[in-house]
């Protein structure tokens, strides 16, 4: 989805792209400087190449918020996995562990799963090891690309805009209901049509809308980051921000 404010004025454009469920598709949103009165329309595509090339046709893109893992351990976890958990308290089941390069480059699952537990002393669920294309494929945009790109995961962003941990799954009524009345009162207003983006499921698109609120953040200097500073690995800084 793309957000803008109302005619007339300059774009501080930023951008959310991609979730776990969708493992390389995703949507895009950006917004202006201020940050109400914002018109929405939506962007998706089958890779992260091609929904941010969508999203800059309509207009330039500072800051690329990617809902996937930005930096790959070589063994143990990430900071960034094991302090997010403890920012979404009952939602930390959500924080998947980023799995070791080894895993990550592995034949098939059965041999991910013996270098998962060879480095890091446990196993790698299944859905993790099948993000791992995605995952490399934003690895490798990310050392290309001349944009911004920052790592977000939804419920970080949503504690943080809450203050607090939502008890509420975002699935449920309660949950979806909630995080859009957040995002509302940040100024992120979601309408009945997101265009190409309207059969995206409710879900995702209050992931993408709250990535786009933490990239927003970060262009503007305001978010914050766990770790602070970012751990880096392999070149990468990498962190979750909010």
């Amino acid at each position: 989805m793309v957000l803008e404010d109302r005619p007339g004025g300059p774009r501080d454009l930023a951008g959310t792209v991609g979730t776990p469920g969708t493992a390389g598709a995703g949507t895009v949103a950006a917004t202006g400087p201020g940050d109400l009165g914002t018109a929405v329309t939506g962007v998706v595509g089958p890779t992260i190449t091609d929904v941010v090339l969508a999203a800059q046709r309509e207009g330039q893109i500072d800051v690329v918020a990617v809902d996937i893992p930005i930096g790959v351990p070589e063994h143990g976890p990430r900071q960034a996995d094991v302090l997010a958990r403890r920012v979404v308290g009952p939602r930390r089941s959500s924080v998947f562990p980023t799995p070791v390069r080894a895993a990550l480059e592995a034949a098939d699952y059965a041999a991910a799963v013996l270098a998962s537990r060879d480095l890091t002393g446990v196993g790698l669920s299944r859905q993790a090891h099948a993000l791992g294309p995605a995952l490399l494929e934003v690895e490798e945009w990310v050392r290309m690309t001349a944009v911004a790109v920052v790592e977000v995961h939804p419920e970080v962003s949503f504690a943080v805009l809450a203050g607090s941990p939502l008890p509420w799954p975002k699935k449920s009524w309660a949950g979806a209901r909630a995080r859009l009345d957040l995002l509302t009162g940040a100024g992120v207003h979601l309408p009945a049509d997101l265009g190409p983006a309207a059969v995206v499921p409710v879900d995702d698109v209050l992931d993408a809308a709250v990535a786009a609120w933490s990239a927003r953040r970060y262009h503007r200097g305001a978010a914050v980051s766990f770790p602070g500073p970012p751990e880096v690995l392999d070149g990468i800084a990498a962190a979750i921000w909010a």
